[in-house]
């Protein structure tokens, strides 16, 4: 594979699997303090929500999104992403979110250093692995004036995310030579499972993806409290254009094209079948509404508009 010239510069958002979307909404908005950007649905099933959680403007590289299924709990293992990074200021916000997430009963580990960074771990209700990583200031992040969580505790925005695989070889080829991300450090963790750091655009934990390798770990088996697709951004269209002529180039399968309204998206699956997606920062959340109002109402593409009526009539109340 020829190394190009084109780079992507972080995370663009990375979508997971609730089966209880009252819960959900409640919990990273009301328990995480972040902002629901966009409710609107699956467009490839419109009988599932799709919500986008994220900073207060709605930035790329700050939403964790659900796809709300009525499935079984996810069987943790390789082959998916295995745990994502939310992104906050510093330890002592993490000293925050420890009492916080002890008084509201939320599942959560001790702040510890990984790689080199305080870390606190948490699960919500459905087993959703969640880390608070403390990032320095690095990466995007607007605090939201409505939150209930203080401006400079809140969640700033996506990173490190991690993804868990038996063997590195494919991967590694993937990620630096079609993607051009590069591996920049390693580190090995109390069960003397190592992970690689490979690092997008300018770096920091805003743009790096984890890779665990754990050759001992059965397969994943996909359910709630699991993640669907992890997206990495693309900062304009003509990127875009040459990102699909790349996949067509060398021969990768790919969704092709598609237009979600709201960002141009290219999906492909990495040779551990982690399904990869490549998304525009724009048009963003507010093509069809106000900042103001993000998340408000129901929001569809205009494709899916006729089908307004039916389309509420099958979704659960938040």
């Amino acid at each position: 594979m020829e190394k190009i010239d084109l780079t992507l510069t972080g995370f663009h958002h990375l979508t997971a699997v609730s089966a209880d979307a009252p819960y959900n909404h409640k919990f990273y908005t009301d328990t995480l303090g972040m902002r629901l950007v966009k409710k609107t649905v699956n467009q490839d099933d419109t009988s599932a929500y799709h919500l986008f959680y994220a900073d207060g403007e709605g930035n790329p590289g700050t939403d964790i999104t659900f796809f709300d299924w009525p499935v079984g709990k996810e069987r943790r293992g390789n082959h998916t992403v295995s745990r994502t990074g939310l992104r906050v200021r510093d330890e002592a916000a993490l000293g925050f979110w420890q009492e916080r997430l002890k008084s509201l009963g939320v599942s959560h580990g001790e702040i510890v250093l990984r790689d080199n960074r305080p870390t606190l771990d948490l699960e919500d209700r459905e087993g959703q692995r969640l880390s608070l990583v403390a990032d320095g200031g690095q990466g995007p992040g607007v605090p939201w004036g409505k939150s209930p969580v203080p401006a400079d505790m809140q969640v700033r925005g996506l990173g490190p995310i991690t993804m868990s695989v038996p063997d590195l070889k494919g991967t590694d080829a993937v990620l630096k030579l079609l993607l051009n991300m590069r591996e920049v450090r390693s580190f090995t963790d109390a069960d003397q499972v190592t992970t690689h750091v490979y690092e997008m655009g300018e770096g920091g934990p805003a743009a790096e993806l984890h890779v665990r390798v754990d050759p001992k770990a059965g397969p994943a088996r996909p359910g709630a409290g699991g993640v669907h697709h992890v997206a990495f951004r693309v900062p304009t269209f003509e990127d875009y254009e040459l990102w699909n002529a790349r996949l067509k180039e060398l021969g990768v399968p790919s969704s092709g094209p598609v237009d979600r309204y709201y960002f141009r998206s290219l999906y492909f699956r990495e040779p551990n079948g982690v399904l990869f997606e490549l998304a525009t920062d724009a048009p963003g959340f507010s093509a069809d509404e106000p900042q103001a109002t993000l998340g408000e109402r129901l929001s569809l593409p205009p494709f899916l508009e006729g089908q307004r009526a039916a389309i509420e009539a099958g979704l659960k109340p938040l």
